[in-house]
């Protein structure tokens, strides 16, 4: 690492008074930081006793934490962005003072005297029905929650599920998509799971009884802890007391919540129904049954499971379905289920030799493209007639591209209507641009169709194949 990036790790006489935002000071005392010397590429902290005999200040600090791992965890921090917390700093405000403003944050980490500042409670609204409370950290917690989950990570990695996909390294919901397609042809019966309000209702105890179990590491302990009874700040300021719940937004909240359901439900299925398939994306579950006997019987279990817990399974979202094809030609209340944003139900389908069968198979669901078509609708780009179209692809073709990209695993057909609903929203922007193509929807179709096969790069939907036709 260069010099000129580790310049906050020496301040030699400098005051340390840590004190706790809006507050006073958690301790009375921080010792001063030894400088640094760089050898290579590792960079060594300085620990030679002091003129005056003093004891080394590492050896002062109760918790060994490596200033490398503050920076690195700054450096994820940085290239995620984010929204700011309670107190109002971005990532660029925190950056004016980036050399006193992550010396303190190590500082106070190694000395114990880290307490996190209240959660910004931020409401989204879902898909289907009422909002998703969202807890955001800010910029100074967020580094420090990098901190304790890089060093707990590679800890539960080994541990977890290999049909656990949510949130981990080297694994994707796609994965998840995938695993779950092929396991439906072989097994006739789903049971989708739904846990209600799973991030609010996580039970402090247990979480803290499953973390202790992999790691003893005292700071990793006592910063977990102070997170989930951080107390959590409501847009008209008000303070509101956690006593169960880790706060959707938080950078080591995926991690807390995977590990909670690792022992609620991964190795719980592993130890008692190990001829059970299932995939798990975070709180998104579906496992696959012969018949419709062992589906109804499994979800009692489950409910018993997730109730000693202290969790509950949606009792309308929860539900049995039926994976019907040309060779399951039964009948049931459900045929169709949502997973990660892909709708699975019986779809005309092709084999190798040309001849078309029905198939159980993912697509695109309907609330994901109409969420998206909601999106496009929202940029308004027919009032954009001051950008040209190379703007307008630098604007808003990587948003357009990586929802392409997600969705075009499966069954991609699915996905025509809503691009050419896009092309069409360009053909609008394309005649209020432009005089001669007022009022002149085929001729601006033909002109953009123009357009799109000289430069098919312009956007991801075009390379497809997918550009403009009048008609």
């Amino acid at each position: 690492m260069r010099r000129e990036n580790s310049k906050w790790w020496s301040h030699k006489e400098e005051s340390t008074d840590a004190e706790h935002r809006g507050g006073v000071a958690r301790s009375s005392v921080e010792a001063p930081v030894m400088g640094v010397e760089q050898r290579g590429c590792v960079i060594q902290l300085d620990l030679r006793v002091n003129p005056e005999g003093e004891e080394p200040v590492e050896k002062a600090k109760p918790f060994d934490i490596s200033k490398l791992l503050v920076w690195e965890a700054y450096l994820r921090v940085r290239s995620r962005k984010g929204a700011p917390g309670v107190d109002e700093e971005s990532i660029g405000k925190f950056e004016e003072d980036l050399k006193d403003n992550l010396y303190k944050l190590w500082n106070r980490m190694s000395s114990g005297s880290y307490f996190p500042a209240p959660v910004r409670r931020v409401e989204i609204p879902k898909k289907s029905e009422g909002v998703r409370q969202l807890g955001i950290p800010t910029v100074t917690d967020r580094i420090a929650q990098t901190v304790v989950k890089m060093t707990l990570e590679p800890l539960l990695e080994p541990h977890f599920h290999e049909d656990s996909y949510g949130f981990r390294p080297g694994r994707s919901a796609i994965d998840a998509v995938g695993v779950t397609r092929k396991r439906c042809w072989r097994n006739d019966w789903v049971l989708d799971l739904d846990v209600k309000s799973f991030f609010d209702r996580i039970d402090h105890d247990l979480l803290m009884r499953a973390v202790r179990h992999h790691t003893q590491c005292p700071w990793v302990l006592l910063y977990v802890e102070r997170w989930l009874k951080a107390p959590v700040q409501s847009p008209d300021g008000s303070l509101e007391e956690r006593d169960q719940g880790t706060p959707q937004g938080g950078v080591a909240s995926p991690l807390l919540a995977n590990l909670f359901l690792h022992y609620v439900f991964d190795a719980w299925m592993k130890r008692n129904h190990p001829d059970v398939p299932f995939a798990r994306y975070a709180d998104d579950i579906v496992t696959h049954c012969k018949s419709e006997r062992q589906a109804r019987w499994l979800l009692e279990v489950l409910r018993q499971r997730f109730a000693e817990c202290g969790l509950e399974l949606h009792p309308t979202k929860t539900k049995i379905v039926y994976c019907k094809d040309d060779d399951r030609k039964g009948s049931w209340e459900h045929e169709s289920f949502e997973f990660l944003g892909y709708a699975f139900r019986p779809r005309r389908s092709r084999n190798r030799r040309g001849k078309f069968f029905v198939s159980f198979l993912p697509a695109v669901s309907p609330a994901s493209a109409k969420s998206f078509r909601d999106t496009v609708r929202s940029w308004k780009l027919h009032l954009r007639s001051d950008k040209t179209l190379d703007d307008l692809s630098r604007m808003f073709g990587p948003i357009l591209r990586g929802w392409l990209n997600y969705f075009r695993h499966f069954y991609k057909s699915a996905m025509y209507p809503t691009l050419r609903m896009f092309n069409r929203v360009l053909m609008r922007w394309a005649m209020r641009k432009f005089k001669r193509l007022r009022r002149h929807r085929r001729r601006a179709m033909h002109w953009l169709g123009s357009v799109a096969r000289r430069d098919r790069g312009l956007f991801a939907h075009w390379k497809m194949g997918l550009v403009p036709e009048a008609g």
